[in-house]
């Protein structure tokens, strides 16, 4: 290992003895479930926001989207962003405030399948072991994109295996988690989205000005794209224009329905709920969408941008390293020192969206299963072990899922992606707004949901390719508001509740 290696390393062990810090200083304060799971309601605005889109982006923002786009995929690139942007105002308009507001007046739930249990008066418990199986299912999945995006990068700077990364991340990953749970996720989180921020605003400016400025650098790589065309790289980056050319509605609708997704991220919607006002939503907003906006400019440059000038310098990354983009980047921009601290901008990224999931699913599991069904007069305590354990279960498993090098990272998270915006996002919208919703509407929603989001990921052609959030959103929907005005049998306690809850101030 070189000089420069040997200095990037050491900004990494800075960077990730931080981590374990953060999860050590915070561990006395988590004394309840409601400390390690919500931090007892008591996130600062600034911390909810970059917290929010620090776990929402994950690895896919630094490495999956400017892949993409190195490649040639500019329109997917583009409507999907435009469809996340979108998604994550109207997410923290519309729903934060409210559901901060709600998830106390029913019973001050912690977990999102508590709340349902709660505002749906389902005491036999249906809409949580449902809620609790997708969340296992599809946070799994998505926590091993995470791992895979770990790996990856340790694999690309440092020639570490790649499953010699999955096992660092890992480690690192649990022990802040396990530790300090949500208050120290969320402060790591509240860096790691300043680090990725910075990360990719200042390489993107870097990159544009080296070419000669936004119009010279477009067409230095209108020009390259047009040379390049042989060989293994070429071949891609032809079909990927290819397919701009003839990017239709179908893939516009499926692009912009990523927007549709952040009604029912669990990590997401976590956050709303511990925000410590109700006053502080609507700049949290603000620095959100901000932040949001800038990322993915800084994404899509880096990633498009970056064919040219990697070339340049004598650098043309093959199709399966093309989501290593931005760490060769950094690489050959900066000092060893600098790249390394950007380049934890990387494992920021997919840290930060990793340890979330795992909080929520272990949250899920200790609270909505095992205190519901297997020990109702479980102590503190013992719930706190209990979703500890259920990190280390769901860890395992996502790491098992993670080894394939080969796995894609944007392929992991749009299946995630699409399964809980698809079945949790109506529901949410419903229990918020909508006093007639019953139980047996979330229900049968979220299981007709959930079964056309898993049916139409397997079928492919026509109207099958557009991406299964879509269609998912719209049988829960439709199903649950169905079944609500077909149910004779109001809860008038349920009412009752959700009228006095309308009438509290915010």
């Amino acid at each position: 290992m070189n000089t420069k290696m040997i200095v990037m390393l050491v900004a990494f062990i800075c960077y990730l003895g931080l981590m374990v810090y953060v999860g050590l200083r915070n561990m006395k304060n988590t004394k309840s479930s409601s400390d390690f799971f919500l931090g007892g309601r008591k996130v600062g605005p600034w911390t909810a926001a970059l917290s929010a889109e620090a776990s929402d982006m994950s690895g896919w923002l630094l490495m999956g989207l400017p892949g993409l786009a190195y490649l040639g995929g500019i329109k997917e690139v583009f409507w999907t962003a435009l469809g996340l942007t979108a998604g994550t105002y109207l997410n923290w308009l519309i729903v934060a405030k409210p559901l901060r507001k709600c998830t106390i007046a029913f019973g001050d739930s912690i977990t999102l399948p508590e709340f349902f249990t709660n505002r749906f008066k389902d005491s036999k418990h249906l809409i949580a072991t449902v809620s609790v199986v997708f969340i296992l299912l599809f946070f799994t999945i998505y926590t091993a994109s995470g791992f895979v995006a770990c790996a990856k990068l340790f694999n690309s700077v440092f020639g570490i295996p790649y499953r010699t990364g999955l096992v660092i991340g890992l480690i690192v990953i649990l022990t802040y988690t396990l530790l300090g749970g949500f208050m120290a996720v969320c402060t790591t989180d509240f860096i790691q989205g300043s680090l990725m921020f910075v990360a990719l605003v200042v390489t993107m400016v870097v990159i544009t000005v080296t070419l000669g400025g936004p119009a010279s650098a477009f067409d230095a790589v209108t020009n390259f794209s047009q040379r390049a065309m042989s060989g293994e790289f070429g071949q891609v980056m032809q079909e990927k224009f290819t397919a701009n050319q003839s990017y239709g509605v179908t893939a516009i609708i499926s692009a912009l329905a990523w927007g549709l997704g952040y009604f029912g991220m669990p990590h997401i919607l976590v956050r709303f709920m511990g925000i410590r006002s109700g006053d502080e939503v609507a700049f949290s907003r603000r620095v959100a969408t901000i932040w949001v906006v800038f990322a993915f400019i800084g994404a899509w440059v880096v990633g498009s941008f970056g064919t040219q000038f990697l070339a340049s310098k004598g650098i043309i990354l093959n199709p399966a390293a093309a989501e290593t983009v931005f760490s060769v980047e950094l690489q050959s921009i900066y000092p060893a020192f600098i790249a390394g601290l950007f380049l934890c901008g990387i494992l920021a990224a997919a840290m930060s969206t990793a340890d979330s999931q795992l909080l929520v699913a272990s949250s899920a599991f200790s609270r909505d299963i095992f205190k519901a069904f297997i020990k109702p007069d479980a102590s503190e305590k013992t719930v706190l072990n209990v979703s500890r354990i259920t990190v280390l279960a769901i860890s395992a498993i996502a790491f098992c899922l993670s080894l394939d090098p080969s796995s894609s990272i944007f392929d992991l998270v749009s299946y995630a992606w699409a399964g809980f915006g698809a079945t949790f996002g109506p529901i949410i919208l419903l229990a918020l707004f909508w006093k007639g919703a019953t139980r047996n509407g979330a229900f049968a929603g979220l299981i007709c949901g959930g079964i056309t989001v898993v049916v139409w990921n397997k079928l492919s052609g026509g109207l099958f390719d557009v991406y299964e959030i879509l269609p998912g959103f719209i049988v829960t929907l439709a199903v649950a508001v169905a079944v609500s005005l077909c149910d004779k049998n109001k809860d008038a306690q349920m009412i009752q509740e959700f009228e006095a809850y309308k009438a509290m101030k915010d």
